[in-house]
């Protein structure tokens, strides 16, 4: 806010500069024999109007001091005209020339400048009104996107115990391993993921891990068919926009799924991302992937307009026999920095 009114400054420096330099070619011009005084008389006439006014908007606003605006304009208009007579001799010799001079300077230049003044306030308290009304708006979604963030680990975190409490409850030999799958995840969902954006590879290597994760439930081959197609490594991505949908998958699939029944395809071609991820439908009806208390695709949804406005499109597909989520996203390239911190994973 500060920088804007910095600019403010050095427009208003600039214009009456060439104001000036006007003013002042235009009297030397016409061959006044004093035109450095008049010069310097009207430009402080002009600078003591325009000012007097800018800042009696400024100090009374508001219904309360409106009787105070008014006695102070009636008295910028009273003496508006003065330090510009003060220059010409030839009017401070007679009273009627004086009288005639002062009106006129009143009327032509006085009024003029009390509405510029106006003017002048009217549109820098827009701009800045404007520029601190974005500010407040992206601070709060800001915030806002904070929220939802920090409703994936508690909410990842709680399903993954449960699924590890299972395998340690019947003794299974993986559970160690999933204990350790876990914290590299969280490890990742901590403290890298608290960038803006993340290498779109190294959000793909989470979503692997999590799969992998998962699949420490099943006995029998992947129940998951991952295929992840296209350049990852050239664009960036906001981290963690997929877990959810994944989420969904495994808990509104049926008990007992065969390999291969969950799909996932993920294809990255000229800068648009398609994310897709299919599951049959279990006991619970697909209006059920939303039910109360739910923050898998509400928080999905809030995340993608908060960061990716106008930039994609969210589509639920139910068949009766699955349910097929599809995500489209605009993706940003891939900083320089991003890309070698991506490069330390591998």
């Amino acid at each position: 806010m500060e920088r804007i009114k910095k600019i403010f400054r050095l427009i208003h420096l600039s214009l009456w500069g060439l104001f000036t330099l006007l003013v002042g070619l235009q009297l030397g011009g016409e061959g006044e024999a004093h035109w450095l005084a008049k010069t310097t008389g009207f430009v402080a006439t002009c600078i003591y109007v325009f000012y007097s006014h800018f800042h009696l908007l400024t100090r009374y606003t508001g219904k309360k001091k409106s009787e105070r605006y008014v006695r102070s304009l009636v008295a910028i208009l009273l003496t508006g005209p003065l330090p510009f007579l003060l220059t010409h001799h030839e009017a401070l010799n007679s009273g009627s020339l004086f009288m005639e001079y002062y009106l006129m300077t009143l009327i032509s230049i006085v009024v003029i400048f009390i509405f510029l003044g106006w003017l002048a306030r009217v549109t820098e308290t827009l701009v800045l009104n404007t520029i601190r009304k974005e500010q407040l708006e992206k601070q709060a979604a800001e915030a806002e996107l904070q929220s939802l963030k920090a409703q994936i680990h508690p909410h990842f975190l709680f399903n993954t115990l449960n699924n590890i409490h299972t395998l340690v409850y019947k003794q299974a030999p993986t559970a160690p391993e999933a204990v350790q799958q876990l914290a590299s995840l969280m490890r990742y969902m901590i403290y890298e993921s608290n960038a803006p954006t993340v290498p779109l590879a190294r959000e793909m290597d989470y979503v692997r891990d999590y799969v992998s994760l998962q699949q420490l439930r099943y006995k029998q081959r992947p129940v998951v068919d991952l295929q992840i197609e296209g350049e990852t490594e050239a664009y960036a991505i906001a981290p963690l926009l997929f877990i959810h949908l994944l989420e969904n998958a495994y808990k509104h699939s049926p008990a007992r799924l065969e390999p291969g029944d969950l799909k996932v395809r993920v294809s990255i071609h000229e800068g648009t991302l398609l994310f897709r991820v299919q599951n049959p439908i279990g006991k619970r009806t697909a209006q059920s992937l939303e039910e109360p208390g739910g923050i898998g695709l509400p928080n999905v949804r809030k995340r993608l307009a908060l960061l990716y406005p106008d930039q994609h499109t969210l589509t639920l597909q139910h068949t009766g026999e699955t349910f097929t989520v599809l995500l489209t996203i605009h993706l940003h390239p891939a900083q320089a920095h991003e890309r070698k911190a991506d490069l330390l994973y591998h």
